[in-house]
Formats: structure tokens, sequence, C-alpha cells
């Protein structure tokens, strides 16, 4: 026989925790609902710091309060906390808040350790510097892409996109060129996420899609349109680990007025020989025909 006890905290709403039976409130269960309630407040701070996006880098505490589903009390008392670690600052201006420089340090020591951005790094430098245009480095999360390194164009006119934005894998080159080597089960899994229009040219129809990354595959490269931004176009092509399998994506991204869909297609060559080159800093052996 067992007991239920169910805690009301922003964490562990609605989760039954069982202690065994004819244990009271007092003692070691008393100290199990009081590790259980540090637990709820840890899972809330962190879901509090993940509210936060490049869309929405400033959050008021209503807003804040909104997406957790917890009390305003609750949003100021972790504020509070997190602040005083500098996991949070507050614009003194509107009183919002926004994530702390103390963030960018724990960053920083993950990026140190990934061996995909820092054996890219003279890579996609010379890429830069043979096409001009600003230069991306992307991994697959679940349905979307993260930008894991960013080189811009040096022109006044230029793509902009900082290390750790998210955009959907599906309408991106970035996207596609790492997503046309999974699983036909994971790409269903990505576009069961949704496939919302970005723009007008973004193409949603999941059997149009297939079709292109089975193109992708063909040619060895992909290709955006003003699919996931106005005004943008991009080119990009695989990079793999050392066990053949697809890592990452290496991408050419600039205004169309610059990108023509032929001076993508002469850049073409350049982004795959450098997604090569940085598959073979990785381990991985190209083979004659794959």
């Amino acid at each position: 026989m067992t007991d239920e006890v169910r805690t009301r905290g922003a964490g562990l709403r609605g989760v039954a925790l069982r202690r065994p039976a004819g244990e009271g409130t007092g003692g070691k269960a008393g100290s199990g609902a009081s590790r259980a309630k540090r637990l709820s407040s840890v899972g809330t701070a962190i879901a509090l710091l993940k509210c936060f996006s490049a869309e929405e880098h400033e959050l008021g505490v209503s807003e804040l309060s909104r997406k957790l589903g917890v009390a305003k009390s609750t949003v100021h008392r972790l504020a509070r906390t997190l602040i005083s670690d500098g996991m949070l600052e507050q614009n003194g201006e509107n009183e919002k808040y926004r994530l702390g420089i103390a963030l960018f340090g724990l960053g920083a020591l993950v990026r140190r350790r990934m061996n995909l951005s820092s054996e890219a790094r003279q890579d996609l430098f010379a890429l830069r510097n043979v096409t001009g245009e600003t230069v991306q480095l992307a991994i697959l999360d679940g349905a979307d892409i993260m930008f894991v390194y960013n080189l811009e164009s040096t022109q006044a006119i230029r793509v902009n996109s900082d290390i750790g934005v998210r955009k959907p894998a599906f309408c991106t080159a970035s996207g596609r060129a790492i997503l046309a080597w999974q699983s036909d089960e994971a790409v269903s899994a990505a576009f069961a996420q949704g496939l919302a229009r970005r723009t007008s040219k973004t193409e949603v129809e999941p059997a149009r899609l297939r079709k292109l990354l089975t193109e992708v595959r063909s040619r060895g490269f992909a290709t955006e349109d003003e699919e996931s931004d106005a005004g943008m176009r991009a080119l990009a092509a695989p990079v793999r680990g050392a066990g053949g399998v697809v890592v990452g994506s290496v991408a050419v991204a600039g205004p169309v007025q610059r990108l023509s869909k032929e001076t993508l297609a002469r850049f073409a060559p350049e982004v795959i020989r450098t997604a090569e080159a940085i598959s073979a800093r990785l381990g991985y052996q190209f083979r004659a025909g794959f």
C-alpha cells in the first residue's frame, strides 16, 4: 500500500510522488517533500530561462507568468535568484528581464568543446574570403536547425544570423542539407512538428518537400530562395562525422540582389569542397561514388 502526495509546485504540477505506506508527513517524508519542492523550483527556473528567444529577448513578469503558468510572485522570486547569479538582467527602463552575461560564459564553454565548430573555423574563413558572403555552420536539433558558427559578410548589405539562432529545418538550405540524409522516420517527425509558412515562397506541402530532399541527395547540396526569409537566398552542403553520419551543414547566404541563381550555382562547388574539408577534419574518409 502506498499514499500519494501531489505537489502543486509549477515545475511538478500534477505529478504524483509516492511514499511508503505508514510514513507520516514529518521526519524523512518531510525532508522528501522539501527536496521535491527544491527540484520543482529548479525546473521552473530552467523553464523561465528557456522562455527567451531571438524574437523575444526581453520579457515582463506578466508574460513570463503566462508562459510558465505560475503566479507572478513565483516569477519575481525566481528572477531575483537568477539575477543575483548573473543568469538574468533587468532593463531599468521598462523593468523587463533578459538573459544575463553569465549564460554567455557557460555557452562559451560549450562552444569550446564542440569539435564541429572548432574544426571548421579555418575552412569557414576561407569560404567567406572566396564568396564574400555570410557563411554559416548549423546542426539539426529536432525539427529546427541551430547556427553554431557564423561569419558575416563584410559588405554593407548582408545576412545577419547570431550563434544560437534557430530556424525551421524544412524551409532552410542548412536544414535541407541535413534532413536529406536523415531516415524517413526522422523526416516525418520533423514535418510533424509543423510546416508553417514563413514567406509567400515557403513550400509547405510534405510530398513536394520530400521530392526536394531527394534532389538534394542527388546533387549534393541544398538551396533556398526567399523561403525562410524574404530577400535572402542560400546554398548549403552536408558535413559528415567520422562514421559518415551527417552532423551539420555549411551554408553561404546573402541578399537576392547579389546572390542570383547563377551566382549560387557558381558557389556550389566551393561550398561542397568546404563541407568535405570539414568532414575530413572530423575523420570522415570519402569514397568514390559516395
